[in-house]
């Protein structure tokens, strides 16, 4: 059959992190009206919840394993989803937080099952990152903000500003270059805080954070700093916040044509 012709179609939403908190209405519908419907959460009581919406939720939970690549778990996720895509049912895969957010799945199998002529769209959600900012107090529009997931920082050279936020993901399994493991040790942190220390005192303050995924939940929020955080308990949800370590430095010359360029359109009104 003309996969332009079938009904199959693929559309990912996110639930958002709290619990029943952050799914729209959209998103509602997308799953309610779905044939199938795949997930990926954070816990089983979130899948339960799930399971509410719909009778024939699917986990993807268990092509997770230790010591497997997750990019090969990924695969094994995006081909369970384009399958029932192909035989023409309508697909809703369902995402924790935000589904275009360090979800690497959702993205793939868009991309795939457009390009065999399917219908596919992503629906966004609430993100750790919006949460982040409520709970944290943080206008990333103050001083900029910069996100890095945490290996990055160790396998790139990449270039830190300290006047402004920086925000580091996936820092309970930094370092980790065989992609398979759920964890590394603090030897791999004190790697990351030893990468971090060209830009920030080792006194400086790091805040760990973990939005709440429950109603009864808080969210975690620990104040530490830069030389403590390889003793710290930091798993998969956690991340990582440096604020900044001094102030904006006036560009001088730039301002001075900024300036240059208000009188003259001053002269010519």
């Amino acid at each position: 059959m003309d996969a332009t012709s079938s009904a199959g179609s693929l559309v990912c939403v996110g639930l958002g992190i709290t619990l029943g908190s952050h799914l729209g209405p959209l998103a509602r519908s997308h799953i309610e009206q779905a044939d199938v419907v795949f997930a990926a959460l954070s816990d089983g009581i979130v899948e339960l919840w799930l399971q509410r919406m719909h009778a024939d939720v699917r986990s993807l939970q268990p092509f997770y394993k230790e010591g497997t690549a997750r990019i090969d778990s990924y695969w094994q996720m995006v081909e369970a989803m384009l399958t029932e895509v192909r035989a023409g049912k309508r697909v809703c895969g369902v995402f924790y937080g935000h589904p275009g957010v360090f979800a690497w799945v959702p993205h793939k199998a868009i991309e795939l099952a457009r390009e065999e002529g399917y219908q596919a769209h992503m629906q966004p959600g609430v993100s750790a990152e919006d949460c982040l900012y409520a709970d944290l107090g943080i206008d990333p529009g103050a001083y900029g903000c910069q996100h890095y997931e945490a290996s990055q920082l160790l396998f790139y050279r990449r270039r830190i500003d300290p006047t402004a936020y920086l925000v580091l993901w996936q820092v309970g399994v930094v370092g980790d270059q065989s992609m398979a493991r759920f964890s590394t040790n603090a030897a791999y942190r004190q790697v990351l805080v030893d990468v971090l220390a060209r830009d920030y005192p080792l006194n400086h303050e790091v805040i760990i954070y973990r939005a709440a995924t429950l109603p009864i939940d808080r969210p975690r929020i620990e104040r530490t700093t830069l030389s403590a955080l390889p003793r710290a308990e930091i798993g998969m949800a956690e991340t990582v916040v440096i604020p900044p370590a001094r102030p904006m430095q006036a560009d001088s010359e730039i301002l001075a044509r900024l300036d240059a360029l208000d009188r003259a359109v001053g002269m010519a009104s």
